[in-house]
C-alpha cells in the first residue's frame, strides 16, 4: 500500500496530523481542493490567539490563574446538557483540552519557536455569576505573528517531510467519496480540478479535469467547517438564536462550505450537536475584500454604547466583548438582523482592534517598532482606513449629523435623535461619580483594574457627549458567519464514531470538522482562542493516535 494515511483538508488540524504521522515515519497523502496558496487554510486568515492556562504571560501581568479556575469557566460557558449522548465526548475533549492548555501546550509550541505578544487578551468576560459564561480572568495569548506565525512551524515540519518522500502533498483535489469495504474506509475518491492562479483566499474554479481515486489504512478528515455556507447555517440555525439572519457577511474564505460533513456522514459517521454555532455580531464589511461577503470583526473594548437597529441601548450584560452569543440572541429577537456602536474618537484610538492577521500587520510582520505606534494618537492604520473607505462607519461633528448619516446609511429611518439623545445623556451623567449603577461603567472601570487593559485597550471613562471628545462615530455592525461548534463526533484518539457510538474502522477526524473535539468541544459558547487551539490539540492527538494504532 503506496499510503499509510490520506488527511482530507491542508488547514492547520491537516497539518498538525501530518507532521505527526511523519514524525513517526509514516506516509502520508495530504489532499485539498485548494491552490498550494491556501495552504494553512483558515487558520492563516486568524489573529492567532490562543487560550493559556496560568501562562508566564499572565503571571507577568499580576493575573493569578489556574486549570480549576479554567474548568470551572469552560463548564459554565459550554452549558452541556447532553452529556449521555452528542455531548459525551465533547466534554471529554474539553476537560482534556483544559489539561493541555494549562499543562504542555505552551511549552511544546515554544519549542517549535512560537512566541507571544507580551499584553494577555480578555475575551468573552461574561457579565454573569463566577459560574456562568465567560473567561473569570485575561486567556487570550496574542501569537507573535498571529496566524501566519502559528502555520510556519507545522507548514515547516511538512515540508521537510515532503523532501523526505514521506507526504505527497496534492493541492486542487476535491473529494468526492469515503470508499469502504466491509464497513471500513480504505480510501477516497474524487475530482481533480483545474489548476488555478487564485491567491490565498480568492475563490478557485470547480472545474473537472480529471478525477482520481486513493487507498490507504486511514483516512482523516480535516476539511474545516461550514462558515461559508449560508444556506447550511440557516438550516441548522437554533430557535434559541431567534431567526436566522437574511442579511449576513462572512468570516471565512468561500471554500468553507461543510461539503465534507456530509460525505464523512455517508460513509457511516455520525454528526452531532448541528444546532451549535459561532457567528460574531460586530462585523463590517471589508472595503478590500478578498472573497465573497468579506467581512471583519471588530474586536471591541467594553466602552461603546450598542444599541439595536431602532436605537434601544441593550441591558447588561450586552456590552462590547462579554458575550457574543448573547448579544446574537439579542439582535435577532429584535427582528433586525445588524445593530450599532456609537462612541468617541478617544474609544476608537484604543479599544478598536481588527480581527485577522491582514488587518494586523504589526504584530503578524513582528515589528516591534510599528506594535509601539499602537500607543500614539489616533487609530490604527487598519482601523483609520475603514473610517475613511468602510461603508459601515459614519463620523460626525454632532449627534444630531451622526444619527443622521446613520438613518441614511440603511435608509429605513429607524432612529429618532431625542430617544438616543436621552440614553446618552443619562449614561453620561453616570461618569461624574465613582459609583454608577449604570453595569457598563462598572465593567468599564473594573476592565481598567487590570494592567493590560489601563495600558492598551480600555479607554479612560469619559462623556461621549462631551464636545471635547468630538468626534462622534457610530458603526453598523453586521452578523459575520464564522465557526462552527458541532460536528462528528470523535473519540479522545479522534476516532470518528457512528450512530451506534462504536468507531468507524480507518476513519478519524480532526479540526472543526469535528467541533474541535468530540463533536462540540465548546459546547455551546466558547471561552475564545480555542479554535485554532482545537486545530493544534485534535490535530496533535489524532495524528499520534494513527501512528500508534498503524504501529
Amino acid at each position: 500500500m503506496k499510503y499509510d494515511v490520506i488527511v482530507v483538508g491542508a488547514g492547520l488540524a491537516g497539518l498538525v496530523a501530518t507532521a505527526e504521522l511523519t514524525d513517526a515515519g509514516k506516509k502520508v497523502l495530504l489532499l485539498d481542493q485548494e491552490p498550494e496558496s491556501s495552504l494553512g487554510g483558515q487558520a492563516w486568515w486568524s489573529f492567532g490567539g490562543l487560550f493559556l492556562v496560568d501562562s508566564p504571560e499572565q503571571r507577568r501581568m499580576g493575573i493569578k490563574d489556574s486549570r480549576e479556575l479554567a474548568w470551572q469557566d469552560w463548564l459554565g460557558t459550554a452549558g452541556f446538557d447532553r452529556e449521555d449522548d452528542e455531548d459525551y465526548w465533547g466534554k471529554k475533549w474539553a476537560e482534556a483540552y483544559v489539561d493541555f492548555a494549562a499543562g504542555e501546550k505552551r511549552e511544546w509550541l515554544y519549542n517549535m519557536g512560537v512566541r507571544f505578544f507580551p499584553v494577555v487578551g480578555w475575551a468573552e468576560r461574561g457579565g454573569y455569576l463566577a459560574e456562568g459564561h465567560g473567561n473569570s480572568v485575561p486567556r487570550f495569548h496574542i501569537v507573535w505573528g498571529t496566524g501566519p506565525g502559528l502555520v510556519k512551524p507545522f507548514e515547516e515540519r511538512v515540508r521537510q517531510a515532503m523532501a523526505k518522500g514521506l507526504v505527497d502533498y496534492r493541492p486542487r483535489h476535491q473529494v468526492n467519496e469515503l470508499m469502504t469495504e466491509n464497513g471500513a474506509v480504505v480510501g477516497v475518491n474524487g475530482s481533480i480540478l483545474v489548476p488555478s492562479t487564485a491567491a490565498r483566499g480568492e475563490a478557485s474554479s470547480r472545474e473537472v479535469v480529471d478525477t482520481f481515486e486513493f487507498y490507504s489504512q486511514a483516512v482523516l478528515v480535516s476539511s474545516g467547517g461550514i462558515g461559508a455556507n449560508f444556506d447550511l447555517i440557516r438550516q441548522n440555525w437554533p430557535s434559541r438564536l431567534g431567526e436566522p439572519p437574511q442579511r449576513m457577511i462572512s468570516g471565512v474564505p468561500e471554500h468553507v462550505d461543510g461539503r465534507m460533513l456530509a460525505i464523512t456522514e455517508r460513509a457511516g459517521g455520525r454528526i452531532v450537536n448541528r444546532d451549535r454555532m459561532w457567528h460574531y455580531t460586530e462585523g463590517i464589511k471589508n472595503w478590500n475584500p478578498i472573497w465573497p461577503k468579506h467581512g471583519i470583526r471588530i474586536l471591541p473594548g467594553p466602552s461603546s454604547i450598542w444599541l439595536d437597529a431602532k436605537g434601544n441601548r441593550f441591558p447588561a450584560p450586552n456590552f462590547p466583548g462579554f458575550d457574543t452569543l448573547g448579544t446574537l440572541e439579542a439582535i435577532q429577537k429584535t427582528g433586525f438582523d445588524y445593530s450599532w456602536f456609537i462612541l468617541t474618537q478617544k474609544i476608537i484610538e484604543k479599544e478598536f482592534a481588527l480581527s485577522g492577521s491582514e488587518q494586523n500587520p504589526d504584530l503578524t510582520g513582528k515589528s516591534i517598532k510599528k506594535v509601539l505606534s499602537r500607543v500614539l494618537p489616533g487609530p490604527t492604520a487598519p482601523v483609520k482606513a475603514f473610517m475613511d473607505k468602510g461603508e459601515d462607519f459614519i463620523v460626525a461633528g454632532t449627534l444630531s449629523e451622526l444619527v443622521d448619516g446613520m438613518n441614511k446609511l440603511t435608509g429605513e429611518h429607524l432612529l429618532d435623535l431625542s430617544h438616543i439623545q436621552r440614553q446618552i445623556e443619562a449614561r453620561d451623567r453616570e461618569i461624574d461619580n465613582k459609583f454608577t449603577k449604570d453595569l457598563q461603567i462598572t465593567a468599564m472601570r473594573g476592565a481598567r483594574n487590570y494592567l493590560g487593559d489601563k495600558l492598551i485597550r480600555v479607554a479612560s471613562p469619559h462623556k461621549l457627549l462631551d464636545p471635547k471628545n468630538a468626534p462622534l462615530i457610530a458603526v453598523r455592525l453586521n452578523i459575520l458567519s464564522r465557526k462552527t461548534l458541532g460536528g462528528l463526533q470523535t473519540d479522545l484518539s479522534g476516532r470518528v464514531l457512528s450512530s451506534s457510538g462504536d468507531p468507524v474502522p480507518g476513519l478519524y477526524a480532526a479540526g472543526e470538522v469535528s467541533g474541535f473535539g468530540g463533536g462540540g468541544i465548546h459546547g455551546y459558547r466558547s471561552l475564545e482562542g480555542t479554535f485554532v487551539g482545537g486545530c493544534l490539540f485534535t490535530g496533535r492527538q489524532a495524528g499520534r493516535a494513527m501512528a500508534k494504532e498503524l504501529g
